[in-house]
């Protein structure tokens, strides 16, 4: 909606003690606190100054709630309802490519930290080489034969940069045409990937994601895993020169293990439509359980940057120039994938 606006979780109520919530966007959600910070718990009675067993005034007070833990429950019960009377009202915003950062924030984002914090345990390493500000394009290698690298990328990046930046994910045209998944990927952030979306959220100053192997990565088998395929003709090194933006490269070690594609049922593939239908050691031999990922431990390292700014805008006709650099990009890619797979202890920790 045109005239939408968002109006942030309680702006103006006030905290106990008379301090106002400071949120930053993008930052720890509710309940969450930033990584380093140890947890708060309080005091136990006996550590009170003058309390001791069978002390009465120790006794009440431990029978009664911390008042810093009821108000967190009240801010919390308040902010929920508040996310569902905006959303009830209409009271938020979608851009022009359908993201909706109100609801990828304090959602999105949360459905998958679980998978992110718990199962795949994601160690991010030179999160600053992405700029404070201004656009930059991610390029990332893609595997796993699900696209669950590209979601994982997106919660590292808006849960860890110091400046709290969102990725733009651009997504293959199987994504939109998928229902509910269509839906999905829009209010993520996420868009087509063609060079003119790309270049207008680049020159709006935002950080977007590209995975260039497309298909021929996420569904390689398993035998050809962390071996970068064709990065296509180079169509990204195109959209950084024009807008200007510095290009980030990043690896992804962990993924390639949680579906090992050990076949690809071609005919079946052609009849659903779909590039590829994988055979892994569980699916579908196991049904709908063959669809759970094994546990890997994954490691997103972020790249130094390779500038653009200093080529002219005729840079991005020059053939030549977008070979070495869709080179350059890659081999970073490819080497930063060898040493992490010698660092690795294990797969799985």
């Amino acid at each position: 909606m045109a005239d939408a606006k968002v109006i942030p979780f309680d702006e103006d109520r006030p905290r106990p003690g008379g301090q106002r919530s400071a949120r930053r966007r993008g930052g720890p959600g509710p309940g969450r606190r930033p990584a380093g910070e140890p947890a708060e718990h309080p005091a136990p009675v006996s550590a009170l100054p003058g309390a001791e067993v069978g002390d009465p005034g120790a006794d009440s007070g431990a029978a009664s709630e911390p008042p810093a833990v009821a108000g967190e429950w009240e801010r919390r019960i308040a902010g929920g309802l508040a996310f569902l009377r905006r959303r009830i009202t209409g009271e938020y915003e979608v851009d022009e490519f359908g993201y909706d950062e109100e609801l990828t924030d304090q959602v999105l984002m949360s459905l998958l930290r679980p998978l992110y914090d718990r199962y795949f345990r994601v160690e991010v390493k030179d999160i600053e080489n992405i700029p404070a500000e201004g656009g930059a394009l991610v390029v990332a290698n893609h595997s796993g034969t699900l696209p669950l690298d590209g979601l994982m990328l997106q919660v590292a990046v808006h849960d860890n940069h110091p400046a709290g930046r969102h990725l733009r994910l651009l997504a293959a045209d199987l994504v939109f045409m998928l229902p509910v998944v269509n839906e999905l990927a829009r209010k993520a952030g996420h868009t087509l990937a063609c060079a003119e979306d790309a270049e207008r959220l680049l020159q709006r100053g935002e950080v977007v994601g590209v995975m260039p192997e497309g298909f021929k990565g996420i569904g390689k088998p398993f035998g050809e895993r962390y071996k970068l395929q064709r990065f296509g003709r180079g169509g990204f090194v195109s959209t950084a020169l024009r807008a200007g933006v510095p290009i980030v490269p990043c690896s992804i070690v962990g993924a390639e293990e949680i579906y090992p594609m050990v076949g690809n049922a071609r005919t079946l593939a052609r009849l659903l439509g779909f590039p590829y239908f994988p055979l892994t050691p569980t699916f579908p031999w196991l049904g709908p359980l063959g669809l759970l990922p094994l546990p890997t431990k994954w490691t997103i390292q972020f790249g130094e940057p390779i500038p653009t700014d200093g080529f002219s805008p005729e840079a991005a006709e020059d053939p030549m120039l977008m070979f070495n650099l869709t080179d350059q990009v890659r081999e970073q890619i490819q080497h930063t994938l060898y040493k992490l797979l010698v660092q690795r202890r294990s797969v799985f920790f």
